[in-house]
């Protein structure tokens, strides 16, 4: 499928999110026109004010689009729109039962491709946002790459329900999601006109742009990062040798949604973005510290030669990322 150019409209679901806000900062910035999806209005009113400009030359429009778990959700959202960047999917740690998580992922999921295959007649391609949470395992193994796949997070939900780790039900949900996404695009390959990408990040840090009202309302990652950097608290986990997993900066996650609009070679891939991996939690601390982070040679690390080849990102460094999380806390006097 040919690349999408500046000139269309990008529907982007979950609008008013932690990584969607960004995702279409760099899109209207591009000179694309972006349709913002959005559950009610009023969750879509800080992002309408902070891209006032856009709006006022019709560059940005808001639409509602209800609960994601209904199948027609993204009904009128998907037409005449050329790609679609599908974000929207529960991220909390907060407990419950795996089915709260679950649902909603692979209901928003499979709903926003039966839409585009029913009425996207303009749509030429899908990006969904999944997670490494999607391929790491909580076994530690080296060199994973877009091949492997987190089987053993359902399994533990499946075995465990409520009692499952709040971690495993988050992962099962994307790793459901993603595997039925696949599955939807094959069996209907003869029905659809648009092809899918599929991104993959690991943990995602950054200084927000979406609506944050105090430090506890951050999203989940950034809270994480705000508790171990300023209260060392690491979650009843050794600083020194967990959580072994990657980050990226919000900045390039969301870039890399951009360029997979732009990239024909993109069309079909399932691609791992990850600017650094493994890190730990005295990582954050040192960097917060001026410390240069420690390289790490046990733990998991993800591949991503894939990236270099078709999306060629240039990440940010860790000092890079913590000095403006920094500044965002500073300017917001949280610290």
């Amino acid at each position: 499928m040919p690349a999408l150019d500046t000139n269309t409209t990008i529907l982007v679901s979950g609008a008013n999110g932690f990584l969607a806000t960004w995702i279409i900062d760099i899109l209207l910035k591009r000179g694309y026109t972006v349709r913002a999806a959005v559950r009610t209005e009023a969750k879509g009113q800080h992002l309408m004010n902070q891209f006032k400009s856009y709006e006022e030359r019709g560059k940005i429009e808001l639409i509602t689009v209800g609960d994601i778990v209904s199948e027609t959700a993204f009904d009128i959202a998907v037409k005449n729109v050329d790609g679609i960047i599908h974000t929207a999917s529960p991220v909390h740690l907060g407990g419950g039962e795996p089915n709260e998580m679950i649902v909603p992922a692979v209901s928003g999921t499979l709903g926003i491709l039966k839409s585009a295959m029913k009425y996207g007649n303009a749509v030429k391609r899908i990006i969904i946002t999944s997670s490494c949470a999607a391929v790491k395992e909580s076994v530690i193994r080296p060199n994973l790459d877009e091949n492997d796949w987190n089987e053993l997070s359902i399994l533990e939900c499946e075995r465990k329900g409520k009692n499952a780790h709040p971690l495993d039900m988050y992962s099962a949900s994307k790793t459901i999601a993603e595997k039925r996404a696949w599955q939807f695009v094959a069996e209907h390959r003869s029905e659809i006109k648009w092809d899918l990408v599929v991104i993959t990040p690991p943990w995602i840090f950054g200084p927000p742009l979406h609506e944050v009202t105090s430090a506890e309302t951050l999203n989940s990652s950034n809270m994480y990062w705000y508790k171990a950097v300023f209260e060392e608290n690491y979650f009843g986990q050794n600083p020194e040798t967990d959580p072994m997993h990657g980050w990226i900066d919000i900045r390039d996650a969301a870039e890399a949604h951009a360029r997979a609009l732009e990239t024909a070679a993109a069309g079909g891939e399932r691609i791992i973005v990850c600017a650094g991996s493994p890190y730990v939690w005295q990582d954050l601390r040192d960097a917060f510290k001026g410390i240069q982070p420690k390289v790490h040679s046990v733990g998991t690390i993800f591949n991503t030669a894939k990236e270099h080849r078709i999306l060629g990102l240039e990440y940010r460094s860790m000092k890079v990322m913590t000095d403006d999380i920094l500044a965002y806390v500073a300017k917001r006097g949280w610290q």
